[in-house]
């Protein structure tokens, strides 16, 4: 029989394996992200408000002055922002 002490020990160790970052921390990172490969591109942007995920390396960027961009990776490995 698992005592209460082994038991409070297994749900730690799982409830630590499970924790990850948050989905606002994901969130916020993604787009400061996004918005240095769009200003490392010259492209003008000033900072992503929101992105949307359309598949791996696929996004689009809503940029604070307007601006959409579809950031991706294309099939020579590169990071490419299209105006949209």
């Amino acid at each position: 029989m698992i005592t209460a002490a082994r038991a409070s020990t297994l749900l730690f160790a799982l409830a630590a394996l499970f924790a990850g970052p948050s989905p606002a921390a994901q969130d916020a990172a993604l787009l400061k992200d996004l918005t240095s490969v769009i200003a490392l591109l010259g492209l003008p942007c000033g900072k992503v408000v929101s992105a949307q995920k359309k598949g791996d390396n696929d996004h689009i960027a809503a940029c604070s002055n307007g601006m959409r961009y579809r950031v991706f990776v294309n099939a020579q490995g590169r990071v490419v922002a299209q105006k949209q």
